[in-house]
């Protein structure tokens, strides 16, 4: 077995000088690049080189204690490569049974024929990953230009290492260290931060749009009476047919109904700005916790204790269920709350409402399988987002916000009574 021992920095092996044998070496360490390969025979005469560069290295059975390796074209035949401490600008990656104990693998154009690769801090700007057996304890891997044992993982791992949710990270280490507090308050203290500095002001103005548009409709409606009479007269004048009237007739009413919302700045697509918003702010929050509740973060030890009540452990699944059905049973209220604004819905919203029924009772089992520490996220996330829906129901929160279209004087009554209507009768 060949031994190394040392570090291969920018194209330099250093081996020690204890009868190291190959029959490939070449005694002049200032030659530009060489091949080592495991010794030919037992009793081959011993070779002293503290300094060779090395492009090829093939054939060894064990290669472990090795600083840095670097500068490699090609690495195979290695039957285990651990306690690397950088790998990195290798061509080629092949033939090792088993990788462990890298800091950082990198810059390597092929990585494949790996049984294991294990116990890697990051795996990076690996061209292509393939046939390797078992993939574990990798903190990042990214710069992938082809995965074929990983699949759909590439885009995932891609998402959660992205700088949205390293910020999201960042936020809400800051917001526990900087309030002391245990932490599953700090991820309700974070959420609730969130949704009132960002997601609220933005739903109150999502109100505000909505407002205008309906208060648009009585007079695009008289406008449209109008525009009928006078395509129906110019049809006369020109001899159109009915189809081209009805084209007439639609081509002008979007111009109208186009330069009414230009004249009241209430456009629709500007209601929509609130999804755009918080559906990445809740999908990178949900990652930056998974990140957290790792096996290879560092403060996995702080949110496995940092829970309470039933759910000690954020780091684990809630076995309980209870966090789950919580979050299921507030997603449900808060659709049937927005189904009882809707005094004539259309088949097409009734079916967007079935489909978010549905949907919140599938979030009970995927919440029930990832940390509790997210499932406690989305909970909080969806009871701070239902009590702002109330909030925003008030009558001088309609006054402050100027809102056009009317709205009723007694507006928590009516959706109980709604509510008591529809379900208790």
């Amino acid at each position: 077995m060949l031994s190394v021992a040392g570090s291969l920095r920018t194209s330099v092996l250093q081996l020690p000088v204890r009868g190291v044998c190959s029959a490939t070496f070449n005694r002049k360490s200032s030659a530009p690049g060489h091949t080592c390969t495991a010794p030919p025979s037992a009793g081959c005469p011993a070779v002293c080189c503290h300094m060779l560069p090395v492009r090829t290295l093939s054939a060894v059975r064990g290669l472990s204690n090795v600083g840095t390796l670097s500068g490699a074209g090609t690495l195979s035949g290695v039957g285990t490569l651990s306690g690397v401490g950088t790998l990195s600008g290798v061509g080629t990656l092949s033939g090792v049974r088993r990788l462990s104990g890298v800091g950082r693998l990198s810059g390597v154009g092929t990585l494949s024929g790996v049984g294991r690769l294990s116990g890697v801090g990051t795996l990076s700007g690996v061209g292509r990953l393939s046939g390797v057996g078992t993939l574990s304890g990798v903190r990042r891997l990214s710069g992938g230009g082809h995965d074929d044992s990983a699949g759909a993982a590439g885009w995932y791992s891609s998402l959660s290492d992205s700088a949205p949710v390293h910020l999201s990270e960042h936020f809400l280490v800051s917001v526990q260290q900087m309030s002391g507090l245990p932490w599953w308050l700090s991820i309700v203290v974070a959420t609730l931060s969130v949704r009132t500095l960002i997601t609220l002001p933005l739903a109150a103005y999502q109100m505000v749009i909505i407002s205008k548009v309906e208060a648009l409709q009585a007079e695009i409606s008289e406008l449209a009476k109008r525009l009928r009479y006078e395509v129906s007269v110019r049809a006369r004048e020109r001899g159109w047919t009915e189809k081209e009237c009805r084209f007439q007739f639609k081509k002008n009413l979007r111009r109208i109904v186009s330069q009414l919302y230009v004249r009241d700045n209430c456009h629709p697509f500007k209601a929509s700005v609130l999804v755009w918003v918080q559906l990445p702010l809740w999908i990178s929050f949900s990652l930056a916790l998974r990140n957290l509740s790792l096996d290879q973060s560092a403060l996995h030890s702080d949110l496995a204790a940092g829970g309470a009540l039933w759910f000690s452990d954020l780091t684990s699944p809630d076995s309980t269920w209870i966090l789950p059905v919580c979050l299921g049973l507030i997603n449900l209220l808060i659709v049937e709350v927005f189904s009882l604004q809707r005094v004539n819905p259309s088949r097409l919203q009734k079916t967007v409402t079935n489909f978010i029924r549905a949907f919140s009772v599938l979030m009970i089992p995927i919440a029930a399988t990832v940390p509790s520490s997210m499932a406690l996220y989305w909970f909080t996330s969806s009871l701070v987002g239902f009590s702002h829906n109330l909030f925003l129901r008030s009558p001088t929160i309609h006054k402050i916000l100027k809102l056009r279209s009317h709205r009723s004087d007694s507006p928590y009554r009516d959706l109980l009574s709604a509510f008591i209507t529809k379900y208790c009768r």
